[in-house]
């Protein structure tokens, strides 16, 4: 079997604020009222099966809604259980993607001591951040999150940026820059905004359009070139420098198959991919079915190749091998007629492979020569091992 990570939602979609481009507050209907945890039974039962696979690394996401809100006690049980049930060398990676609002001393020093690594949510200076990452009184949560970030960097905690981009930010793309570089924020992930307005069936008014996402691309890449490919790491550029060292890229966006992850919810229902909890790829629930049952099932294999589903337009471009069609979500979910059709992104990517892809091969060069290095984390910071 295939490695794959474990993309946990032990919260379900129970938040803390009240973000308006959240496509995952949609969701909350469909698990009823009251509180959305995991129990120790679910988590118990998903630790245990996932780490007697034996996969020499194994790695769990742990995301939401807020992963916080289960407290500080069910992620110290939860590494318990990964050294209980582990094998002697097995390398652990824990992350977590949080809006940082109740990061504190006791949380960092946890996340410290036992190598976990962050993602927190910030989408720049502070009117492109509180304009829709508000709380649910409709405060913004800019000074919340940046003292989170503050107390993580205080205790070393690992953390990367992630960013999304809507229709205010994707307008200065060099104040962005800045604002990261500035705040010490070097390893960064850009994260398109686009949904669909339920209530209108059309673009809702936080989303970008193909054209901005390109040219803000474009700017990026030249600013990240210019201050020096080795200093900062932009998960987008990262892979594409990855392809052209060593022939595969390392997001899902741009693999061949959606083959990386098995979402396991709440109440331990397991689907193909966060963007898809709908019935249609409803894997199994992990205290009914083995987890190495559901993650090879038919239906996890059919939505793994679904990826290589695509129109002529892109098996017939020159990109083809570094694209691969893009996300499905962005394929799939702004498409209502059923049939199979390019990302809604498809122009966006086209304009910046034109434009980079020539340095890309540069860097690639250089860093096979020797002359550059690469801005990597040590897997010593970010992995527990094992030791029986």
């Amino acid at each position: 079997m295939q490695p794959f990570t474990l993309l946990i939602k032990p919260s379900g979609s129970d938040c803390n604020i009240d973000c308006k481009y959240c496509f995952y507050k949609e969701r909350a209907p469909e698990f009823g009222k009251g509180r959305q945890r995991m129990s120790d039974e679910v988590l118990e039962k998903l630790v245990k099966d996932y780490m007697q696979l034996r996969f020499p690394v194994v790695g769990f996401a742990w995301q939401g809604g807020e992963p916080t809100l289960m407290g500080l006690d069910f992620f110290r049980r939860a590494v318990e259980l990964q050294k209980k049930f582990g094998s002697h060398g097995q390398q652990i990676s824990n992350t977590l993607q949080t809006n940082g609002v109740l990061l504190d001393d006791k949380w960092c020093r946890f996340f410290h001591e036992n190598k976990f690594l962050l993602g927190i949510s910030i989408d720049g200076p502070k009117e492109f951040h509180d304009r829709y990452r508000l709380d649910h009184s409709g405060s913004g949560t800019f000074d919340k999150v940046m003292r989170g970030i503050k107390t993580c960097k205080k205790y070393e905690v690992e953390l990367s940026a992630l960013v999304l981009l809507n229709n205010i930010s994707i307008q200065q793309p060099d104040r962005l820059f800045d604002f990261l570089v500035d705040n010490d924020l070097t390893y960064i992930q850009f994260i398109p905004c686009v949904e669909l307005d339920p209530a209108s069936g059309k673009l809702a008014d936080f989303s970008i359009t193909p054209a901005k996402y390109g040219e803000f691309l474009c700017r990026i890449f030249d600013r990240w070139y210019e201050y020096g490919t080795e200093k900062l790491n932009i998960r987008e550029f990262d892979s594409l420098t990855t392809y052209y060292c060593l022939g595969n890229n390392t997001i899902c966006t741009y693999s061949r198959q959606c083959a990386g992850f098995v979402v396991v919810e709440h109440t331990g229902d397991c689907f193909a991919c966060e963007f898809f909890v709908e019935p249609k790829w409803f894997l199994g629930n992990i205290l009914e079915t083995p987890l190495d049952k559901i993650a090879s099932g038919s239906k996890k294999r059919t939505f793994a190749r679904d990826k290589q589903n695509l129109p002529n337009k892109c098996l017939l471009c020159n990109h083809l091998d570094i694209c691969r069609g893009g996300c499905m979500k962005d394929r799939a979910r702004l498409n209502t007629a059923g049939q199979t059709c390019e990302s809604y992104f498809c122009e966006s990517y086209k304009q910046f492979f034109d434009y980079a892809v020539p340095k890309f091969k540069q860097i690639a060069a250089a860093i096979e020569a020797g002359s550059l290095a690469r801005h990597t984390r040590s897997a010593d910071r970010i992995r527990l091992k094992i030791q029986k």
